[in-house]
């Protein structure tokens, strides 16, 4: 599992806690996020956030 970070505000989204709190169930891999979502914490869009590397 993968881990996408936000260029805007350094959130991490890792793929294996997902984003509970927004509808986004543990294990879910970025790419499979519905294109609505956003940052929780600064509210950026999705193509603001790139892969960490491993």
């Amino acid at each position: 599992m993968a881990k996408w970070k936000c260029i805007v505000c350094g959130y991490i989204y890792d793929e294996e806690a997902g984003d509970p709190d927004n509808g986004v169930n543990p294990g879910t891999k970025f790419e499979d996020i519905p294109d609505d979502w956003v940052c929780p914490l600064c509210g950026a869009p999705k193509d603001m956030f790139e892969k960490m590397e491993e």
